[in-house]
């Protein structure tokens, strides 16, 4: 059982947490011909879109509804109206997903009077799907923003409707957490696909965002990803996968909304939960687990071997989202390595037992500065976290493993798969190599009884 503690200070001082109108921003990035747009200031907009490019460093589709200092105080919803016309008759997206920042709410919006308003305005447009979904950056993380912006899409865009379950025996739901790679995302396209199935990602990041390159030279809006239409046969599927738990709550509507029997993982690396995931796939397709993952599995338990050499019994200092903090944990865990400073931004977006119930002695919501002082006081090895956290590695000297949201300063990282057998397996072994790196051997043993002696000679001369 976890200890949860809150800080303390009256400021963050090297902040960890990312807004939540960014992680809710990101959810419609995975949905095809899509256009985000945040209820806020111009400035707000532009700091989102600056972290998006800079991580993915892919041009991003983000608009504003441009509040400024009279608006903010005699009211915006105007702004989002007008916002909403100007985007459905210059752009014509098939979804625009409207997402609050820390400034409307403040200032009290109502985003879903201001969506019925543009509806009644503007009937030309009854086509263009809006998605509303409060997400105030002055709570909650980019994790939380995430899920409640897969929960606001399921329950705009799929249909209430539970008699048609199993229709599609091949087809199985899929929902993932915000702290996916698109590498991550397409290890879990992959396994699905590996055993017959097909599967309706909700929304799907690796085929938006994955660092492609396209063939129509400029696009105003998303390429990519889940179209409109699919959300319409969602409530046909067999199954419904989710990994993450901070999808639970988005998963409760979905089960709500179509009664689809749904499968839950907190995340995919490690080999226990792995072939945990490929044996649900293999019961519900029918089907035989394929022979090369087989094969990688093997390959794991090799790295394994290799690794725990290095790995085990080292401390490890994780500062991230909930879920990345109990994937990476649990993965060291069963390498014999042990957590010794863990911190989170927030609390979990949808249920907090996950983390109460997390092996690790104590987990602090707080800043990159109570993750420093944690990991300098418990010894830590290594450093688990963003780009952020590379200057609190440098001054606790020891190496960095860069893992979620923002990484801005190592190419590809956006796009690296964590999950999965081969995911696993090269996770260990850079774990393995930072430690091995920076490793200063170990201190000679001075015996205390040796250097009284030299003490009694010294004194006796």
């Amino acid at each position: 059982m976890a200890d949860l503690t809150k800080r303390k200070k009256a400021l963050s001082v090297s902040p960890l947490k990312t807004s939540q109108t960014v992680g809710g921003a990101l959810a419609f990035l995975g949905l095809n011909k899509a256009m985000p747009l945040m209820h806020g200031s111009q400035g707000c907009t532009a700091f989102a879109k600056v972290f998006f490019v800079r991580h993915f460093r892919e041009p991003i589709p983000l608009q504003t509804t441009a509040m400024d200092q009279v608006s903010s105080v005699m009211g915006a919803d105007d702004n989002i109206v007008e916002a909403l016309k100007t985007i459905a008759e210059k752009n014509s997206p098939d979804v625009i997903g409207l997402v609050t920042t820390g400034l409307a709410e403040t200032q009290g919006c109502d985003i879903q009077r201001a969506t019925g308003e543009f509806r009644r305005r503007y009937p030309q447009f009854a086509d263009v799907a809006v998605v509303p979904v409060n997400t105030p950056d002055f709570s909650g993380s980019f994790e939380s923003g995430f899920s409640l912006a897969v929960k606001a899409i399921i329950e705009n865009l799929v249909p209430e409707d539970k008699s048609r379950v199993g229709l599609r025996k091949k087809q199985v739901n899929v929902l993932c957490g915000g702290n996916l790679t698109p590498g991550d995302l397409e290890y879990v396209v992959d396994s699905i696909e590996s055993f017959g199935l097909r599967p309706l990602m909700i929304p799907d990041l690796s085929a938006s965002l994955d660092g492609h390159l396209e063939k129509s030279e400029f696009s105003s809006l998303t390429t990519g990803g889940t179209t409109i239409n699919e959300f319409k046969i969602a409530g046909e599927s067999a199954a419904t996968l989710v990994v993450g738990k901070s999808l639970s709550a988005a998963a409760d509507a979905l089960k709500a909304r179509t009664d689809v029997p749904d499968f839950r993982f907190g995340h995919l690396m490690g080999l226990e939960v792995v072939d945990e995931w490929l044996m649900t796939l293999a019961n519900i397709s029918d089907g035989e687990v394929p022979v090369k993952w087989q094969r990688h599995r093997a390959q794991l338990q090799d790295a394994m071997l290799d690794t725990h050499f290095m790995i085990g019994d080292s401390k490890v200092a994780i500062a991230s989202d909930p879920d990345l903090l109990l994937g990476f944990s649990e993965l060291m865990a069963s390498m014999g390595a042990s957590t010794v400073a863990a911190v989170v931004p927030a609390k979990m977006a949808s249920k907090n037992s996950a983390l109460n119930d997390s092996a690790i002695a104590e987990i602090k919501i707080g800043d990159l500065e109570d993750a420093e002082l944690m990991a300098e006081k418990n010894g830590a090895q290594i450093f688990f976290g963003n780009s952020h956290a590379v200057e609190s590695a440098k001054r606790l000297g020891i190496p960095i493993l860069r893992i979620g949201f923002p990484q801005y300063d190592l190419i590809g990282g956006f796009q690296r798969c964590w999950f999965g057998y081969r995911g696993t397996q090269q996770t260990l072994f850079d774990v393995a190599n930072l430690l091995v790196e920076h490793h200063h051997g170990m201190q000679p043993y001075h015996s205390v009884l040796a250097q009284k002696i030299d003490e009694e000679i010294d004194a006796r001369h």
